[in-house]
């Protein structure tokens, strides 16, 4: 197919190799111009615009850090919507508002072009590997529309419902990652301080109940105290957002996540928003 990326960070620049791999006609697109450089050297065309990089696309998958972004690269002006035709595909890979993606849906729908909600889940890791869990909300025939793509880029694909469905899944998923990544750290701090030995621990917990994914592949930056992306404390507390305020339409109370959200405020505030959200173990650790 010919396809347009537009986003090039952490997660959307592999999303596009994985595209070029799979024999898809690629052109990239990213506010900071220098990130295409790396995927035209792998055989991607590269845009000025989100509307010249729809141009020429079947499909455009966007990956982008929050709402306003995403409003301003499909709807605004050079933006997508200007640039694809009727019967184009927007799949969107970023984590932003159900209620701002119902919305674009409809407004691109007006338009005769379809989109697909498609966040997901695996952080950096999965994106390399193209092994991400994608929580799909759209049409029906749209998700089907979308299947090849995804299938480049994750390794288990869910529909959920219309539009905004996905995005919802992803706020659920950030708020059970929250009280976990925030246990985690709280476990392994409390294990150094009484001395045990962490890595054993560790291989010891991975066995049982308390076994997750962020023991598995977080635990390490906990013992050591170092925290390389990964997926930003900054981001993960807009994502927090977007979930806290989910809830509150829904009159379902969040007290962990809106504890941790909390402590992620505090983590940003002392200069650490860049670094990975297992930085969540710095609070029981006292550490600056």
């Amino acid at each position: 197919m010919r396809l347009a990326v537009i986003g090039l960070g952490t997660m959307g620049a592999p999303m596009a190799r994985h595209l070029l791999a799979a024999g898809h006609e690629v052109t990239v697109h990213n506010r900071t111009r220098e990130r295409e450089e790396p995927l035209a050297e792998a055989g991607a065309a590269r845009a000025e615009t989100p509307a010249a990089a729809a141009a020429n696309a079947e499909a455009v998958l966007t990956c982008v850090s929050d709402t306003p972004d995403l409003e301003q690269i499909i709807l605004g002006p050079d933006g997508v919507a200007e640039g694809l035709v009727s019967g184009g595909l927007v799949i969107d890979c970023s984590t932003v508002s159900p209620a701002a993606t119902a919305e674009i849906a409809a407004k691109l729908r007006e338009r005769g072009i379809g989109m697909v909600d498609a966040p997901v889940s695996g952080g950096s890791e999965g994106a390399e590997k193209g092994t991400l869990t994608i929580f799909c909300g759209g049409e029906q025939g749209d998700v089907e529309r979308a299947g090849p793509i995804l299938d480049a880029i994750g390794s288990k694909i869910t529909h959920l419902g219309p539009s905004g469905a996905g995005q919802v899944a992803k706020a659920v998923n950030q708020v059970m990652i929250a009280g976990t990544y925030a246990t985690v750290g709280e476990g392994i701090a409390l294990a150094q301080a009484a001395g045990l030995p962490l890595e054993k621990l560790v291989e010891a917990l991975s066995g049982g109940a308390a076994a997750s994914w962020v023991l598995q592949n977080r635990s390490a930056n906990m013992i050591s105290n170092t925290y390389p992306l990964g997926f930003k404390v900054a981001l993960h507390r807009k994502d927090l957002g977007i979930a806290l305020d989910e809830a509150a339409r829904a009159g379902v109370p969040m007290d962990v996540a809106a504890l941790v959200a909390t402590q992620e405020d505090g983590l940003v505030d002392s200069g650490f928003g860049d670094e990975d959200v297992s930085a969540v173990a710095r609070i029981p650790k006292r550490t600056d």
